[in-house]
């Protein structure tokens, strides 16, 4: 112990557990026999956990590997043991003896190292050949052993007996906040992850072999647009301006439209200041792609086999389960207008309506609306409240009125609605497209109708875009654009309720910490700051909690955590520990 306090200050020491302790003794005596705990040489590994496994046949040749990976478990039995190795693909079983790793007369290597100083969570190179042991178990018999890392924190122990699963790390908070444990712990976690690439690689594949680009556009923008969101607001202190963080892409990618690329993508990282819950996050992945000479027609259908080749790409099938339900991805989709989905879902036909009547609509309905709404906003609560939640199989929601869609052409038979779709997918949008709207004229006085909007209070109104208008006056091609929520698909494609568990960080609150009094408070009442430490981790955070306290017996804590932690201060008599506490009562 008298090492590990030469490295580590008192507070340090006590604020750590009992395990945490050890383990950094563990790594101290490693270097003081001469191996380094974070060796800095590269270790070459030629093979996987689970291909091993795969790959093995009894009555192949010895096959010689070289692993890498975390130690999970350990069953030491004298000379031989075994230890359970995870690497990234997966777990395999290694059969250490003590004489195959230590050939000569030393043996300090499998008799302290292995067996005293090593830890589940260790990270250890073997090197060996592939055999099957006599419970018919594939295994590596080591032939070599390399400490490649030590950990000083032990991992959260997950046992699975018989399918279940014991002392897991299941709460989702702390999985959030540590999701480097949960991914080391929690079977499943990775493959989740392992998709979410799948369904990127996979859409892009559909992009390119049809010609289209990938591009980049900026994320601070200084007008955010191509959608309708309460933007976060930043500073650019170089230039002196406000800056936002991209809410959407769209007007970006379609002035590469104007610029003359026939289509177009980006997988972008937008930012919207608005709630959380199962299927929202603030900061989130979308991907738009835009098509010149083509309608939504047209991106119907595109759209449809774009997710059905994603599906049998990750799945090998079209279908998915999604809790209790099986969704299935096999196109063509459904299709409804949605007036007509309104008119089904509660029986009233709201074509035609003013902003008046559909408020008495609302009203009639028990939907939630306030002054600052206008017509699409009412449309859309209407929509959202009573049809939405219904459309489980993929839906296309087809023809939306034209307050709703201030960047969307209008509709070529009728001049009210618009050439757009939403998606539906278990309840949820999931895609949004449009016969995008190229008319310069149209566009302002869609703007400015958005303006209108915001000026009575809609924080979520769009922001007139200029060079955007002057972009469309030099000429924008018939165009149709798509975006997709990139995170919510991955929900929906590896089956997951909440948007937080196909996130690798999902945005959490600050962790709460603990209120502790400054070591110049305790210093006022006599105590020395060395005993500070001791103090707060015997539960006396602050020096209020001193008030009344028995003398005698906070000195026995005292002299009990001097000898417990070898402290090696000097214990305080009574008569200063009852001064202390007079001190604090004051």
């Amino acid at each position: 112990m008298s090492r590990i306090l030469q490295k580590n200050s008192i507070m340090n020491l006590i604020d750590l557990s009992e395990q945490e302790v050890i383990r950094r003794n563990s790594m101290e005596q490693l270097r003081s026999i001469g191996v380094e705990p974070y060796p800095a040489a590269e270790y070459v590994t030629n093979a996987y956990s689970n291909e091993i496994k795969a790959s093995f046949k009894d009555d192949a040749d010895r096959r010689p590997v070289q692993i890498a990976g975390r130690i999970m478990s350990r069953r030491i039995m004298g000379k031989a043991s075994f230890m359970e190795l995870q690497d990234s693909e997966g777990r395999i079983q290694v059969y250490i003896t003590r004489d195959d790793i230590c050939p000569g007369e030393d043996k300090e290597l499998y008799n302290t190292v292995f067996k005293k100083l090593l830890d589940i969570g260790d990270f250890v190179g073997v090197k060996g050949f592939v055999f099957r042991t006599q419970m018919g178990e594939i295994s590596i018999h080591a032939e070599e052993l390399t400490v490649l890392s030590k950990s000083l924190k032990p991992l959260p122990v997950v046992k699975v007996k018989d399918g279940v699963v014991f002392d897991g790390f299941t709460d989702p908070e702390m999985r959030y906040r540590q999701r480097y444990v949960d991914l080391i712990v929690n079977e499943g976690v990775k493959d989740i992850f392992i998709k979410r690439t799948k369904i990127f690689n996979s859409m892009r594949e559909f992009f390119n072999e049809r010609g289209y680009i990938e591009v980049d556009t900026p994320v601070l923008q200084s007008i955010p647009g191509g959608a309708s969101a309460r933007p976060f607001v930043t500073h650019h202190n170089a230039l002196d301006i406000p800056l936002y963080l991209r809410i959407a892409n769209e007007l970006y990618l379609k002035r590469l439209i104007v610029g003359g690329f026939e289509g177009v993508y980006e997988f972008s990282r937008n930012f919207r200041n608005e709630g959380m819950d199962r299927t929202h996050n603030p900061e989130f992945t979308a991907m738009e792609i835009y098509v010149a000479y083509k309608d939504y027609n047209w991106m119907m259908a595109f759209t449809e086999q774009m997710l059905e080749k994603i599906c049998m790409d990750v799945h090998g099938t079209t279908k998915v389960k999604m809790g209790e339900k099986e969704i299935d991805f096999k196109a063509p989709y459904k299709r409804v207008t949605m007036i007509d989905s309104i008119k089904e879902h509660t029986g009233i036909d709201i074509s035609g309506m003013n902003e008046d009547q559909l408020r008495d609509v609302c009203k009639q309905l028990n939907i939630e609306q306030d002054e600052t709404m206008g017509k699409g906003k009412l449309i859309d609560q209407i929509f959202g409240e009573k049809c939405e939640g219904l459309y489980i199989q993929p839906t296309f929601i087809t023809d939306y009125p034209i307050e709703m869609s201030p960047l969307t052409k209008k509709h070529r038979t009728n001049p009210e609605l618009t050439e757009r779709f939403e998606l539906m997918v278990n309840g949820k949008e999931l895609a949004n497209a449009y016969s995008e709207l190229n008319d310069p004229i149209d566009q302002r006085a869609r703007f400015e109708e958005q303006l209108r909007l915001s000026e009575k209070g809609d924080d979520e109104a769009m922001f007139i875009d200029n060079d955007f208008l002057r972009a469309l006056e030099y000429g924008m091609p018939p165009t149709s654009g798509m975006g997709i929520g990139m995170d919510r698909l991955v929900m929906f494609m590896t089956g997951q309720e909440s948007i937080q568990e196909v996130l690798f960080f999902p945005q959490m609150r600050p962790e709460k910490t603990i209120k502790k009094d400054s070591a110049d408070k305790y210093a006022a009442l006599g105590i020395d700051e060395a005993w500070v430490p001791a103090l707060q981790k015997a539960g006396y955070l602050t020096i209020d909690t001193l008030k009344g306290l028995n003398p005698n017996k906070l000195r026995q804590e005292f002299c009990e955590m001097n000898k417990k932690y070898k402290l090696e201060l000097s214990n305080p008599t009574a008569e200063e520990v009852e001064a202390w506490i007079a001190n604090a009562d004051k």
